[in-house]
């Protein structure tokens, strides 16, 4: 990390995306809503779901950069609930989903008002993810206790590029492959990403009482 407070503008961009890409990547409920969604809906619905995570990655890569470090602890003060309320509403998801018709729709348009309804809930679903604030606490500790970098904004910013960057790869390569699934590869689809949703639901209310 002090390699990072010390680096030029460009390099501190480019290790700043590798963080935001490195943390984006691994497939956990963003990336199967990105997918399920992708494949039900188009590229653009994966991308607006993916952006949501991207979004909340760059709020807690700017709390990171910042060293507003108060606000750290104050968001772990709300562990629970916040672990409560994003285990529910991954329940939630994986019910609806289950439970909702095998019936793609061809046209990759969807309306803007849809598209900024998935950004948010899953702005909201990372946000309060408690995996998602020690994972930046991990990233950013070293920025405890010290003066806030001298390019923080770049920092946040590398942070949102990398992070929708694979949002963008993700949707774009599930789009490719949207046509092979016919209602009935759809439908097994749904019901796996339901089915995983769940359990992640589960195992995060399960780490609430560990």
């Amino acid at each position: 990390m002090d390699l990072i407070l010390s680096s030029p503008i460009p390099v501190l961009f480019g290790q700043s995306l590798l963080i935001g890409l490195s943390i984006a990547a691994p497939v956990g409920q963003i990336g199967l809503l990105a997918i399920q969604r992708t494949l039900d809906h188009g590229r653009p619905a994966g991308l607006a779901t993916g952006l949501g995570a991207a979004l909340a990655d760059a709020v807690y890569g700017a709390i990171g950069a910042f060293g507003v470090t108060g606000l750290i602890g104050w968001l772990l003060s709300l562990r629970l609930w916040l672990g409560l309320f994003g285990g529910g509403f991954l329940l939630w998801l994986a019910w609806r989903i289950a439970t909702k018709p095998a019936v793609r729709s061809m046209n990759a348009s969807q309306p803007t008002s849809t598209l900024l309804r998935y950004m948010a809930g899953t702005f909201v679903l990372t946000m309060s993810n408690p995996t998602t604030i020690l994972s930046f606490m991990a990233v950013f500790g070293a920025l405890a206790g010290r003066s806030p970098s001298a390019s923080p904004w770049v920092m946040v910013v590398g942070v949102l590029v990398g992070s929708a960057l694979w949002w963008l790869i993700l949707s774009a390569g599930v789009g490719r492959l949207r046509n092979r699934f016919d209602e009935r590869w759809q439908r097994a689809v749904n019901l796996c990403s339901a089915a995983l949703l769940a359990g992640l639901g589960l195992w995060q209310l399960g780490q609430l009482i560990v």
